[in-house]
């Protein structure tokens, strides 16, 4: 057991505090991190044996937003913490993607961080310093990880750079960047910006390791003075008997297959192939070397290799040859397919196609009450533009149940929302709720970037006055020592066994999101500034093609979507709008039909899909809310009479005057029926409010000019 410590770090402006030995000291590594008032338990678990007939890393990062750290109790009915945010679902990936690549290959003991957040001042993002404790509460728990790692995120206000920007500077900023890398290099990039340019990008890169040098020099301090003894792994089996077998077996009919272009001509080929191998494998004597090895370790070690020897064949394509699997050129993207207006009903629609991979995006309008409220503790408590991205199984040809979105469908749809967000109109000018869902209907590489191209169409087929087009490319990487090959477009094939994911969306004016994930330990600056530049052709290449189809947003809406509108009232009145319990409001909107949201500021947004409903609850509420004055006409119903007083007029909703029988007419009446009845639809003006808000109308002081005019305004 670790004796307590504490270790302080300034990263920009700001100290933060790593603490051990004194909170979770049953885990194999446990860290407290405090940034002012946020602070952060990271423990980590590593079991002692390796987990049997499994071939990958078991990593498992939960980031759990305790609500009780900002002071509230959780909404639903148990009132306690349920299924993760989307906020903690990215964070899980913002932990994992740097950390995973840095466990040694063949290392398959579980390997669990948990990160909880205790306390959280909603001044300062907990994502960054967890992946910050995460890294040294992996060098505490003495587990072979190849770290350290830093993480910082970069904003930008005024052109100038700001190191873990709090919240409201985020907001304030033209770039959102986090950074995670070790002493010398990158190991990934997550970023939102508006259209900030590929030289700034790298600027920010740039800046963002420095302060990753000082928290990687200050995790080996920590550790130094705690003196961990840290875990030596290496795998001790030969597997070089069976690593000669499947070359002599396979080499030859691999390369083959590699220089099939047609994917599934091509899969097939690979899957004849293993066949002869496992065929092979049963034959050997029960004496054989590879017969033993297999049969006392009862793990099949000759997958691991066959998809070895199929990496070695494509990677030395591409590096020797300058080809790909499927014939292109390595800065060529796939053919791309666009169209819109594919769904008859929907709000908006678009098909964008780029070789194997296909996406269909749906656009749903609503009211500004549709709003997915949100219910963590990061201080966003609504968004009013929501992407939902789906990947079934039948888009890669395989057979599983549908147990709703995961956390890969959760990070590429919220990548696909972040590049989309710089472009959309301002809520003033429309202040609908979007939503699009992305439908891969076929995958063979980047989704994500597809689900964007088709976020686009679906925006401009709908006529959302987006402010430009949006389009994104995934950039990959193939590196041997000091040779380095950078892809344009990759396919699955060349995700899974190349270096790295490079994922790049923007307009013509510049990065609008980006993503870097990186299989190998780190890559410098040059290299991402190259696949920066490459990037770029590649996407202003797919955005031309897109633009060939539908240039500008439609002009007008779909005559399916509902059509809001918008009026101004004096904030005072908005109780009366609402009425005692939402009573009033309740009541329009049954008669009317219509969505009505109200702002604390007095907007008021009346969603409707019929244009009489929607009209007609705007006279309501103007008639709720106007405000009475002395010699104000006004249309009524009379629904009371006393015979010797007057009639009660109603002129609004919940709001009676009464024309005094004197009032009636230039002429002595004896009783108020000799002039009207109970229904009459009369004409009145105002005599006076007095201070106790009663209604004193007249009927007689109405000039026919005043009523001519009334009926003019009212009617026509």
């Amino acid at each position: 057991m670790l004796p307590s410590k504490k270790h302080t770090v300034t990263i920009g402006t700001k100290e933060i505090t790593l603490e051990t030995g004194h909170m979770a000291r049953n885990a194999a590594g446990s860290v407290i991190v405090k940034c002012e008032d946020t602070v952060i338990l990271i423990a980590v678990g590593v079991s002692a044996q390796p987990r049997e007939g499994i071939d990958f890393f078991p990593l498992l990062v939960d980031f759990e937003e305790k609500m009780f750290s900002v002071g509230r109790v959780p909404g639903g009915y148990f009132r306690r913490e349920g299924r993760p945010t989307d906020k903690a679902v990215l964070t899980c990936r913002l932990i994992d993607r740097p950390i995973r690549p840095l466990f040694p290959k063949g290392y398959k003991n579980d390997v669990q961080i948990t990160a909880s957040v205790l306390s959280s001042d909603s001044v300062n993002p907990p994502d960054v310093l967890a992946l910050f404790g995460a890294s040294m509460g992996l060098w505490l728990s003495g587990a072979p990880f190849l770290g350290p790692v830093g993480a910082v995120r970069i904003g930008r206000i005024n052109g100038e750079f700001v190191v873990n920007p709090a919240y409201t500077q985020i907001d304030e900023s033209d770039l959102d960047i986090v950074v995670a890398g070790t002493k010398d290099s990158i190991m990934m990039v997550e970023a939102g910006a508006n259209f900030v340019s590929e030289e700034d990008i790298l600027k920010s890169i740039e800046v963002a390791q420095e302060y990753i040098k000082i928290q990687i020099d200050a995790q080996l301090e920590f550790a130094k003075e705690l003196d961990v003894e840290r875990e030596k792994f290496a795998i001790d089996v030969d597997l070089e008997p069976l690593k000669k077998l499947v070359k002599k077996t396979c080499e030859k009919d691999v390369k083959e297959a590699y220089y099939i272009t047609d994917r599934k001509e091509r899969d097939k080929k690979l899957k004849e192939i293993q066949e002869k191998l496992e065929d092979v494998l049963g034959e050997l004597e029960d004496d054989d070397p590879v017969a033993i090895l297999l049969d006392e370790s009862g793990i099949k070690y000759q997958k691991e290799i066959f998809k070895e020897l199929e990496k070695t064949i494509m990677r030395t394509m591409i590096l020797k040859e300058d080809r790909r699997v499927d014939g292109r050129p390595l800065d060529v993207v796939r053919p791309i397919d666009c169209s819109v207006g594919v769904l008859p009903r929907t709000h908006g629609s678009g098909l964008f196609t780029r070789g194997n991979t296909q996406v269909l995006s749906v656009l749903t309008l609503g009211s500004p009450g549709d709003a997915q409220e949100l219910d963590g503790i990061d201080p966003q408590t609504s968004r009013s533009y929501i992407h939902h991205y789906s990947f079934p199984a039948y888009s890669v040809g395989e057979v599983r149940p549908n147990r709703g979105p995961g956390r890969r469908e959760v990070g590429h749809g919220y990548l696909a929302e972040k590049a989309i967000t710089p472009v959309l109109p301002k809520k003033e000018e429309f202040p609908y709720t979007i939503r699009v869902n992305s439908e891969v209907l076929e995958s063979n590489g980047s989704t994500s970037m597809a689900s964007t191209c088709g976020s686009t169409l679906a925006l401009m087929d709908a006529g959302v006055p987006i402010s430009q087009p949006i389009a994104g490319v995934a950039m990959g990487l193939i590196k041997e020592e000091d040779t380095v090959k950078i892809l344009t477009d990759i396919q699955g094939i060349e995700d899974f066994l190349g270096d790295m994911d490079f994922k790049v969306t923007g307009g013509k004016e510049g990065i609008t999101a980006l993503q870097m994930d990186i299989k190998i330990q780190g890559i410098s600056l040059q290299i991402i500034e190259s696949a920066l530049q490459e990037a770029k052709k590649g996407r202003l290449h797919i955005l031309e093609k897109m633009l060939e189809v539908i240039s500008s947003p439609r002009e007008s809406l779909s005559k399916w979507a509902p059509r809001i509108i918008s009026m101004k009232i004096d904030p005072e009145s908005i109780g009366t709008v609402i009425g005692p319990g939402g009573k009033m409001i309740r009541a329009i909107i049954e008669e009317t039909g219509v969505n009505i949201d109200i702002e604390n500021d007095g907007i008021v947004n009346i969603t409707c899909t019929d244009a009489a409903g929607g009209e007609k609850a705007v006279s309501i509420i103007k008639k709720l809310t106007r405000k009475l004055e002395k010699g104000m006409i006004l249309a009524g119903k009379v629904v009371r009479i006393i015979p010797n007083l007057g009639a009660f007029v109603e002129i609004g909703p919940n709001q009676e005057g009464m024309v005094h029988i004197s009032q009636l007419v230039n002429q002595r009446v004896r009783s108020v029926t000799d002039v009207v009845s109970i229904g009459d639809e009369v004409i009145v003006k105002v005599n006076e409010v007095d201070d106790r808000g009663r209604i004193n109308l007249t009927m007689k002081a109405i000039t026919p000019e005043e009523k001519d005019k009334f009926l003019e305004e009212e009617y026509c």
